[in-house]
């Protein structure tokens, strides 16, 4: 029997490229994008992929995702990525933080993530009980921040490996495993033409750790090559 996951952010870099990945391993994939008329990259998938379902969601929108987790009431899920990201402002340094966009990059890389695993948590559990992995940044680690600065995007992946941290608890009890994982420095949109791996190379590591993580892993942050990671 097929698996089944649903990835978040799925319209460009790790996001399509892990979308890519499960479907060519034959997985029934459900994959969201804010706006479907500018994921060229996502919907012509469709065309090659009869296991992939796209839909549109924005994830800070809490009564969306609940209607897309009762419009998907019936699936099982084996996996829920939560990659859906944004980077917010950059170079802007200490005196210059823009609380606005603080407040924009929380909601999306930190509190839809915990609202998605609440809103899906039935089909989870359905799965085999399933994986909750999160995408978060080795940026957020506190013992790897010593170059200070950054202070937006490094908060929310940091508060976002607490929520990962409090749902190994909450819910390895039950079976399903949460993990926090950091795609590497990739050339994306946010990572930049100067990153050093593709987002092919990120995803199919990233696909690579997921396929082979035991209960022992649940709780823990984890790169793209399967190396433990300090919080």
């Amino acid at each position: 029997m097929n698996k089944t996951v649903l990835i978040t952010g799925a319209n460009r870099g790790v996001g399509l490229a892990l979308a890519v990945a499960y479907l060519e391993a034959g997985w029934q994939v459900f994959a969201t994008c804010r706006d479907i008329a500018s994921a060229d990259g996502l919907t012509r998938r469709q065309d090659v992929f009869p296991n992939l379902t796209i839909a549109e969601l924005d994830v800070t929108d809490h009564q969306a995702v609940m209607h897309l987790a009762q419009s998907m009431e019936m699936v099982n899920l084996d996996l829920l990525i939560n990659n859906a990201g944004y980077y917010g402002p950059k170079d802007y340094g200490f005196g210059n933080t823009d609380a606005q966009e603080w407040r924009k990059v929380f909601e999306i890389n930190t509190i839809a993530p915990l609202k998605i695993a609440e809103a899906f948590y039935p089909q989870l559990k359905q799965g085999t009980p399933g994986v909750l992995a999160c995408l978060s940044s080795k940026v957020g680690s506190m013992a790897e921040n010593t170059s200070g600065g950054g202070y937006i995007y490094r908060s929310s992946k940091a508060a976002l490996n607490s929520v990962v941290k409090s749902l190994s608890n909450d819910l390895l009890p039950e079976g399903i495993i949460s993990i926090a994982l950091h795609p590497g420095w990739v050339q994306t949109e946010m990572g930049g033409p100067d990153a050093l791996i593709d987002s092919q190379t990120s995803a199919l590591g990233l696909k690579k750790v997921i396929d082979n993580l035991t209960p022992a892993d649940s709780g823990l942050f984890m790169d793209y090559q399967g190396n433990y990671l300090p919080w």
